[in-house]
């Protein structure tokens, strides 16, 4: 018998939701069990058949959840990480912006070490993660990222303050600089610039640039890499999901496959 893979989401947000319809429209193994949201009234509609409400971190060992995967923020991150790792459970982190402070990082990765499970770090928007880190091995020199999106996924975030959205004609670059600087101002956008980062050569080597274009209908990632193995360039264009344009398609299907590959005899 194949092995089911229990899961626990933290959030039920349009990715959590996104990944639980994938997984049971593709049949994978695996299996809900519980959703981690402040309010029990906002998945009483959607719940999955077998799912329980996970009222915070205290509650997550009672799911008998092996896998954890946090989809909902930042602020998430911490509190249900430790009490993941610390039970024994593997825990992924979709808003990696929350690893920005190395402190935080490093006791997550300690935690993990100490209780013989794993903190992992999905692709999120992106593609091209393997060989990145793969690269990095031989060591980088320099590592860009460009993110566009269409003007109205800026809308909310700090890119309001640095240029008129709602009035832009053309492709307007808001922001320029780290993956530390661009990950802790944009964190629902730029969540991908702390992914690059630890693929690569870190939060204050790794370059952002941030854009808002008024034509785009896609969320576009631009990656340049050189280093001792040669030169990656990759270019997404990916389709911002249905429900929030803040996020990527993507986003949803990484997760999927990482949770597809968990228990496939075939991983790629």
């Amino acid at each position: 018998m194949s092995k089911v893979e229990a899961i626990c989401l933290v959030g039920w947000g349009a990715i959590g939701q996104r990944v639980a319809a994938l997984l049971k429209a593709r049949g994978a193994n695996a299996r809900i069990v519980g959703i981690a949201v402040r309010d029990p009234r906002e998945i009483e509609a959607t719940m999955p058949e077998g799912a329980v409400h996970v009222a915070g971190p205290e509650a997550l060992t009672a799911t008998g959840a092996t896998l954890v995967v946090e989809a909902a923020s930042r602020e998430s991150v911490q509190p249900f990480a430790r009490a993941a790792l610390a039970a024994g459970m593997d825990f992924a982190v979709s808003s990696t912006s929350a690893l920005v402070d190395a402190t935080v990082l490093d006791e997550l990765v300690e935690l993990a070490r100490r209780n013989g499970c794993k903190l992992i770090i999905p692709p999120g928007a992106l593609g091209g993660i393997d060989a990145l880190s793969a690269a990095s091995r031989l060591g980088l020199d320099s590592v860009e990222h460009i993110i566009t999106k269409p003007a109205r996924a800026w809308f909310g975030t700090p890119a309001e303050e640095c240029c008129r959205l709602g009035e832009l004609q053309e492709a307007e670059a808001f922001f320029a600089g780290s993956a530390a600087e661009a990950a802790t101002a944009f964190p629902q956008n730029a969540n991908v610039a702390a992914t690059i980062s630890l693929a690569g050569i870190g939060m204050e080597h790794t370059r952002v640039q941030l854009v808002a274009d008024p034509k785009a209908v896609e969320n576009t990632h631009s990656i340049i890499a050189r280093g001792a193995f040669g030169t990656l360039e990759i270019r997404l264009q990916n389709r911002p999901l249905a429900t929030n344009p803040k996020s990527s398609e993507m986003t949803a299907l990484n997760l999927v496959r990482l949770i597809e590959n968990r228990t496939s005899a075939l991983v790629l």
